[in-house]
């Protein structure tokens, strides 16, 4: 198991006040030692705003591709690796629209885009969202643009995953995200009963959790104004067997990820996460990431685990749809419905879900991806079962949607 991210919580102001940036750089400094000092490889730390159309004001945010490409190159002279300035808002209709333009101009800079708020589905926000995705896919002959963005349905601020996290405070925080699908693998290895298995698995999920928030703690108290905000220990994985969550579920004895069985399994180990003692945040749940998992991509070459299976398990899991592979040619009109469909579920279920969609130029449905990066495992481009909406579910017009009665959101 390691730390996939110390992310440090800011409002970095605008014009950007570099003293907030140092501040950043000088803790996270300290942090990552403390965590390896504890025992903790620390893959990347990494810093998250509030949200750009509120640091930049709505006469700003055509200053974004601008301000975009200054804070990537000051976050690299303070030895930060990565920054998400938030989601674009459905107050500010603007924000999307240059989301893909800052992307273009800036490097290691994330962002999102909010399609709901307060039970609200906003139908414009998420058309634009899907919107984004299609500018995006071309900027990167891969399509790895894209790798920058999520459409966020229902995400509270103070989430440590890139690109879902943003900040909600002037005051600094910080959370940690871990990478930890290797410690699901473990509990069922060698033909563990469930319940063995699950105990087994909340017991190390909670030693970590214990370790991790007595370190975090520990740096509080040498850091003025600054909040340990909690841990999201999603089950991340990276993409080899032993590190992978498909390979978890195909250990708790479904033969293929994708076939029935999977979703009873992904609940299992989502209700794992919430049994476990530590301090929670985020969405701390089953996390598939189709090319970042290598049995998860092995399945989607195969067709076995499928887009809508990919859905359904957001039902029971904790983040949503993820580095999913889409055909180049894909319009922003068959995006919309399930980013409509990834809605319902967030508010009907009263949980946190992000879509990070990858349409890859000039690839069709059976395609083969072709991505050089470490962090990946190819696979194929999935289909995608959808076509435009008619009215009146089509149009713009934001709605009401309530959590089911009883829900309480975990």
């Amino acid at each position: 198991m390691k730390i996939r991210s110390i992310t440090y919580f800011c409002n970095p102001k605008f014009p950007l006040e570099e003293k907030v940036l140092q501040d950043a750089g000088s803790f996270l400094s300290k942090a990552k030692s403390a965590f390896e000092a504890a025992g903790y490889e620390v893959q990347t730390v990494r810093l998250a705003t509030i949200p750009f159309p509120q640091l930049l004001g709505e006469k700003g945010i055509d200053d974004l591709p601008k301000y975009a490409n200054q804070f990537a190159k000051a976050i690299q002279e303070v030895g930060i690796a990565y920054a998400s300035l938030g989601p674009a808002l459905p107050e500010f209709p603007r924000s999307y629209q240059v989301i893909p333009e800052a992307i273009a101009a800036s490097e290691d800079i994330f962002f999102s885009g909010a399609m709901t708020g307060d039970s609200t589905i906003h139908m414009a926000a998420v058309k634009a969202c899907a919107e984004v995705i299609v500018k995006c896919a071309p900027l990167d002959p891969n399509g790895f643009a894209n790798l920058r963005f999520a459409a966020l349905a229902n995400v509270r601020a103070g989430a440590p995953f890139f690109p879902a996290a943003y900040h909600d405070d002037d005051e600094p925080a910080f959370a940690i995200a871990v990478e930890s699908a290797d410690v699901a693998v473990k509990a069922f290895m060698g033909g563990a009963g469930l319940g063995e298995g699950r105990s087994a698995l909340v017991t190390e999920i909670s030693r970590h959790g214990q370790v991790i928030a007595k370190t975090a703690r520990g740096l509080t108290h040498h850091a003025s104004r600054i909040t340990f905000l909690g841990i999201d220990f999603s089950l991340a994985p990276f993409p080899d067997d032993a590190h992978s969550l498909g390979n978890a579920v195909e250990k708790m004895g479904v033969s293929k990820i994708g076939l029935h069985g999977s979703l009873a399994a992904a609940a299992i180990l989502t209700e794992a996460i919430e049994r476990a003692d530590f301090p929670h945040i985020g969405f701390n749940g089953f996390m598939q990431p189709i090319l970042e998992d290598s049995i998860l991509a092995k399945r989607a070459a195969e067709g076995t685990l499928t887009i809508k299976d990919a859905l359904l398990y957001s039902a029971v899991c904790g983040t949503g749809l993820d580095t999913v592979p889409l055909p180049g040619d894909i319009t922003s009109d068959e995006i919309t419905p399930l980013l409509l469909d990834l809605c319902a579920l967030a508010l009907r279920l009263d949980k946190p879900l992000t879509a990070r969609l990858m349409p890859v130029p000039g690839k069709q449905a059976g395609d083969s991806t072709e991505f050089d990066f470490a962090f990946f495992a190819n696979s194929k481009v999935m289909k995608l079962d959808s076509e435009p909406l008619s009215l009146p579910l089509g149009g713009d017009d934001a709605f009401v949607l309530h959590a089911k009665a009883g829900k309480s959101r975990g």
